[in-house]
């Protein structure tokens, strides 16, 4: 029988995303279920579709808790640049978005096997999972010494692009296939490249 009066909306909200962050670490998209997130809390499939209104919108609200947390990552390796590193905020920044995706790689991977209906995204979610575009749109700012408009916007995305596809390949293990053992180094050199250009054509 699910406790239906146990916990208020919030605290059912934040039970049932904590409980499906876990479950998504350990089975990835493909072998996520709502019904296991229920058990797990205790409650029922229909309390989920209560909370969340579908499962697509408890995996959206799951995958905006790992872009948050992803953020922080990058954050945190700012921060560690500044603090004790050697204050390489570029590569600072690249070490933080490989990081994420190696210390919770089916998470990672979750945010892109889901495509969340546009209107399931609240504006706060938005607001969440943009931090992350934020965070490297500012370091290309400061990096280039230029103002955030659309033109550095398209190169920060290009960078991110760049930065995903060496990342893929290194979570997947494809790049080792290819003989080649350092995508996180591989990455860098080639935004320092692409940043190095924009510096000479602005």
């Amino acid at each position: 029988m699910g406790r239906r009066s146990d916990h208020s909306r919030d605290e059912l909200t934040e039970l049932m995303i904590a409980a499906g962050t876990g479950l998504m670490a350990e089975t990835g998209f493909a072998g996520f279920s709502a019904r296991e997130v229920a058990k797990r809390v205790g409650y029922t499939i229909g309390t989920v579709h209560n909370v969340f209104g579908n499962v697509d919108g408890l995996v959206t609200a799951i995958n905006t808790r790992s872009f948050a947390d992803w953020a922080e990552t990058l954050a945190d390796s700012l921060r560690a640049a500044e603090t004790g590193g050697d204050g390489d905020r570029i590569a600072a920044l690249v070490h933080g978005y490989f990081a994420f995706a190696r210390a919770h790689p089916r998470r990672w991977a979750a945010i892109y096997d889901h495509r969340p209906a546009c209107e399931t995204l609240s504006p706060a979610q938005e607001e969440m999972r943009g931090r992350l575009m934020r965070i490297v749109a500012a370091e290309v700012a400061r990096a280039l010494d230029r103002p955030i408009d659309a033109a550095l916007g398209t190169l920060a995305r290009s960078l991110v692009a760049t930065v995903h596809g060496h990342c893929v390949f290194a979570v997947t293990g494809s790049w080792a296939a290819m003989g080649e053992h350092d995508p996180e180094a591989a990455a860098l050199a080639r935004v320092r490249e692409s940043l190095a250009a924009a510096r000479a054509a602005h």
